[in-house]
């Protein structure tokens, strides 16, 4: 599991590790060589061209320098200038000229000459002058450098530069940068990813990021404030092994049903998405509760969905739509409320009626409209496992105690404009503090919060927190949320519990979004049904 880590977390991680055996000079070489090893990786054609590291006085100067040594054994051409003053008798630099490769000093004396002859002469340019400890703003000798290369790099389209750990001069808690760190295309970070990467405005410099180790939990055990890191990014590995087994003797039964209760004249669409999503994501059966007027335009275009049509008033859900969807819904292993409703009245009183009485009131009788008995002389038959998404967030927050209405724990997908009518803060606080404030709220609501937006933030009431690394304004776009949330409740119907559903279903939609993006070859072409489309790929990199 990748881990999400601020900066004091990773100090407090190396220090144990350093006091269980774990040195930090073991550190730096295992870094060192993970880093080389994933440059070989990513640029295995880049060996004769060379790679030129910007070393500086720090650990990310031990790390490029291992790096280095290891890549010149290798055959590469390497080259290193030290940026800041190292220690003389650096056993590091005597290492990589052992090794064949080539050292030279930043000095007033030769200016930034040489070190433009070098930048021109190597195709890759490692940064590692400055590391998750630095402060803004920098110090303007330092600064005078960083920009000088920065220009280069950016006059130069065929140099790759990848950093080390971190761009120079990100603040790896806040995101902030100085205006002079070199942007990236591959940022190799070491051990757990660094919150300031995945904020705004740093991570416009990151580029691609890859995560490699440095010994934790291979040569030691994981240290006690290791263990203590409840965040993480999830990868394509965790969510692989948490999607449900999908067994050769199967049957639709085996992956539950979906019941998508969505749809209003006015946002026909969002029905359709979701609906299908729940599908691609696996789920045996969706059945679709949506206004009866909507059925017509509907089902054609969706064969594969059973329906369950609901009273409606003019084009939205009746207040009263709560009697059949409770009757029609026995056999339904969780539902997904709230797409495409609209904000009338008449649905605000539907969700209340239904909350008020899903704990209490079971299937009695078939039709339209069944008949049934009031909800104090029924027996109890609760709601399935419940995801709560768009105008469905919205008329719930209108509802008294709401948090305490909806069955826990529930999924809620709100965007940061929902979640400010949840909450009642502004936009610009959330999106200021998206991994606190999600926390916060799940931990006081007792549900799962699905923070949507660049880096989606999923926190679980019990202190568990997903944040998805990818941003991309391919997912900007009407329609994708319902996707979000129909791939959710699929998740959930097939049985997975809240928070897993909730991040593998946050993880396949963004990959989704990305490969829709590639396909299109534009971010502003894609389409919520394109992203749709894209679940399949994605599914099939997974081996569902």
């Amino acid at each position: 599991m990748i881990k999400y880590v601020s900066v004091e977390e990773m100090v407090a991680i190396e220090r144990q590790a350093d006091a269980s055996g774990l040195t930090y000079d073991l550190m730096m070489e295992n870094a060192g060589r993970n880093l080389a090893d994933a440059i070989a990786e990513e640029y295995p054609d880049s060996r004769d061209a060379g790679v030129l590291g910007l070393v500086g006085s720090g650990n990310n100067g031990g790390d490029t320098l291992v790096a280095l040594a290891r890549l010149a054994q290798q055959g590469w051409r390497a080259s290193a200038c030290i940026v800041r003053q190292r220690s003389p008798d650096d056993p590091l630099v005597l290492r990589l000229t052992q090794a064949g490769g080539n050292v030279f000093m930043l000095s007033p004396e030769n200016g930034f000459a040489l070190l433009e002859e070098q930048i021109q002469k190597h195709a890759i340019l490692l940064d590692g002058v400055l590391g998750t400890g630095a402060r803004l703003p920098l110090k303007p000798e330092l600064a005078q450098v960083l920009g000088f290369v920065q220009t280069r790099v950016l006059e130069n389209k065929d140099i790759r530069v990848v950093a080390v750990d971190c761009p120079s001069g990100v603040d790896c808690d806040s995101g902030e940068h100085a205006p002079e760190s070199i942007p990236a295309h591959l940022t190799v970070t070491m051990a757990a990813v660094k919150r300031g990467l995945l904020q705004f405005p740093a991570y416009n410099l990151v580029g691609k990021l890859k995560v490699v180790g440095i010994g934790l939990g291979e040569e030691i055990p994981y240290p006690a404030a290791w263990e203590a890191i409840r965040r993480f990014v999830p990868d394509r590995q965790w969510v692989a092994s948490t999607l449900p087994r999908r067994p050769l003797d199967a049957h639709k039964g085996t992956f539950g049903t979906a019941l998508i209760v969505a749809g209003s004249v006015n946002y026909t669409g969002a029905a359709w998405l979701a609906g299908r999503a729940a599908y691609k994501s696996g789920a045996g059966l969706v059945t679709m509760a949506v206004p009866q007027s909507l059925h017509t335009t509907l089902a054609g275009q969706f064969p594969e969905a059973t329906w369950l049509l609901l009273p409606d008033e003019l084009g939205v859900i009746a207040g009263d739509a709560w009697r059949v969807l409770l009757a029609g819904m026995e056999r339904a292993t969780a539902i997904l409320i709230g797409p495409g409703f609209g904000l009338e009245e008449t649905t605000r009183a539907f969700l209340a009626n239904l909350f008020a009485a899903g704990a209490h009131t079971r299937r009695a009788g078939i039709g339209l409209v069944p008949s049934v008995k009031t909800a104090e002389t029924q027996p109890s038959t609760k709601l399935p496992p419940v995801v709560l998404d768009a105008d469905g967030l919205k008329l719930t927050a209108r509802l008294p105690n709401w948090h305490k209405q909806v069955p826990a724990p529930a999924v809620l997908t709100p965007h940061p404009g929902e979640m400010s009518v949840l909450t009642g803060l502004t936009k610009e606080t959330i999106q200021r503090e998206r991994v606190k404030i999600a926390e916060q709220y799940a931990r006081d609501w007792g549900h799962v919060v699905v923070l949507k937006g660049a880096f989606t933030v999923i926190a679980a009431p019990d202190g568990q927190t997903a944040v998805i690394a990818v941003a991309t304004p391919a997912l900007a776009r009407a329609g994708t949320g319902d996707v979000l949330a129909g791939l959710i409740v699929g998740l959930r119907a097939q049985g997975l519990e809240a928070f897993p559903a909730a991040v593998a279903g946050a993880w396949i939609h963004a990959q989704a979004g990305l490969a829709a993006q590639e396909h299109l070859g534009s971010s502003a072409s894609v389409l919520a049904g394109d992203v749709l489309s894209g679940v399949d790929a994605v599914m099939a990199d997974l081996g569902c």
